[in-house]
């Protein structure tokens, strides 16, 4: 069979309908709105070579001009799908291409409507395409495999379709559409195909890269406050503590509301789940940048801070206290007043493990406890006193 236009046409309709039906598919699962611009594009592009198929039976209007038309819609949906993705808002200023794609119908049926036709397509579908490329840099950021390929596919293929608009000032060009004359057109069609599987290929694999990505920093948070999990803090404790020396001590700190069993007995767990997160919110705000937060479980959480001193931790765990305190005197009225008891450490060596130094900290919380509650108990392990 040879890769005569019509035929090159028809793979094109198969390889955008297959593209689109994936993508659909995907999207059923994950429901990302990403997946639906692009499944929606790739549709119409299988649309579009489908109506292309109909100049040669001297349909032109519906052959040439919606067909192109519909090319121009497609990649509109392809760069909304990118800014869906990389979660950027469009200019309604794009809205204005498809206005000027209703202009070529303006355009004089002569010698030269050909040339300003693909001049004017080619150039509707290069601005919204290498928009998307640009949309799609790392701005600072790392971007999964199928990030990268896309945007170099997208680079490319806008690149080709604006090489194609200014090859139509050559003097001497062939261009017919309707009887798809010229090797501008030949080379076009085959170019589109090879597009179309490249852009499936590398739009599916940045969304499942971001989904498992998506997962995985799901996986490491508690469900109800956001803050790491145990597992989470286990992985990337070790890498903070290694950091401890004498000049750069650590410090872990324990958190334990005092009397929470009250707001759940009298109030209900959903109020005692909202003063968790409201805790949650509080130790965000206090925790210095390079800090690790963490929910070891129940009422009770974690704080390891670098480059710690007695003068920090004891600000940190008082300015906790004192807005929790307030917060939970005028939220709940219980027998006895619910605050936090904070057990500290602070240490210039390396734990042997971040187990053993929890369990250090489970010490301390005990003595803070046991010493009326409402209190920090600090251990200097550093060799410069305790505090509490």
């Amino acid at each position: 069979m040879t890769l005569d236009p019509p035929t090159i046409l028809i793979l094109t309709i198969a390889l955008a309908a297959a593209a689109a039906l994936y993508l659909a598919v995907e999207w059923r699962s994950v429901r990302e709105p990403s997946l639906l611009f692009w499944a929606a594009g790739f549709a119409i592009i299988s649309v579009g070579s489908t109506l292309a198929l109909l100049r040669s039976n001297g349909l032109l209007m519906i052959g040439i001009w919606l067909a192109n038309g519909l090319l121009v819609a497609a990649h509109w949906l392809f760069l909304l799908g990118v800014a869906r993705f990389t979660q950027v808002r469009l200019s309604r200023a794009w809205l204005l291409m498809l206005v000027a794609w209703l202009g070529v119908l303006l355009l004089p049926s002569d010698l030269a409507w050909s040339k300003a036709m693909l001049m004017v397509n080619s150039l509707l579908v290069a601005l919204p395409t290498l928009r998307a490329s640009f949309l799609l840099r790392p701005h600072g950021r790392s971007l999964s495999i199928g990030a990268v390929q896309l945007r170099y596919v997208l680079l490319l293929h806008g690149a080709f379709y604006m090489a194609k608009a200014l090859s139509v000032i050559i003097p001497g060009t062939l261009i017919d559409l309707a009887a798809f004359k010229g090797e501008i057109i030949q080379v076009s069609l085959v170019e589109g195909a090879m597009a179309i599987m490249l852009i499936a290929l590398s739009m599916t694999g940045s969304e499942r890269y971001r989904r498992e990505q998506q997962i995985a920093r799901l996986a490491a948070r508690d469900p109800l406050t956001a803050l790491y999990n145990r597992r989470a803090l286990d992985v990337r404790a070790p890498q903070l503590l290694a950091q401890v020396s004498p000049q750069q001590p650590g410090a872990l700190l324990l958190i334990d509301i005092d009397n929470f069993k009250l707001v759940n007995d009298l109030y209900g767990h959903i109020a005692g789940d909202r003063l968790l997160i409201a805790l949650s919110e509080m130790i965000r705000t206090v925790v210095p940048e390079g800090a690790l937060a963490a929910r070891l479980g129940g009422d009770e959480f974690v704080i390891l801070l670098t480059k710690a001193s007695t003068a920090q931790i004891v600000e940190l765990g008082s300015r906790l206290r004192e807005q929790f305190q307030q917060l939970a005197a005028h939220t709940f009225t219980t027998p006895a007043p619910v605050t936090l008891s904070i057990g500290a450490n602070l240490f210039d060596q390396p734990p042997p493990s971040l187990t053993a130094l929890i369990e250090e900290g489970d010490t301390t919380l005990y003595e803070s406890k046991r010493g009326g509650r409402d209190s920090i108990r600090l251990v200097d392990r550093t060799g410069t006193g305790s505090y509490g």
